[in-house]
């Protein structure tokens, strides 16, 4: 079962932007998938790894689109980004330090997170860009 389903309000109508955010949704789910399966070979540390590396590139992408295009939440919306940056790195760093996770928090937190991002944030960013 997919932890975050695609819908199309989630597109901002910039493609690069879009295909990043339909590919970030698709790891997700596949690396939930991999770390939820009682045989998975994955480890925690290797799921919030590779998490936190691919929402980082895709941020770094969407920045720089916001910052060439003159947009004027870009200081908003990049700390939005920042917050959900530091709220995985302090899970990382809390499993580091008690070998305890819980997946389902973060698996909420991430749905939470992304599908309020995409229609709030990234649904105003769609609005810039279509004029």
């Amino acid at each position: 079962m997919s932890l975050i389903e695609w819908k199309d309000h989630f597109s901002v109508g910039v493609p690069a932007v879009d295909h990043e955010h339909r590919e970030l949704i698709e790891l997700i789910n596949q690396l939930h998938d991999n770390l939820s399966s009682p045989d998975s070979d994955m480890s925690t540390t290797e799921f919030l790894g590779e998490v936190y590396a691919k929402i980082a590139s895709h941020f770094a992408l969407e920045e720089r689109i916001m910052r060439s295009g003159g947009y004027d939440e870009y200081e908003d919306h990049k700390a939005d980004h920042e917050r959900l940056l530091d709220e995985i790195r302090d899970i990382m760093d809390d499993y580091e330090q008690s070998e305890d996770f819980d997946e389902r928090l973060l698996a909420e937190r991430l749905r939470i997170w992304f599908t309020e991002h995409f229609s709030t944030r990234d649904a105003r960013l769609h609005r810039h860009f279509a004029h």
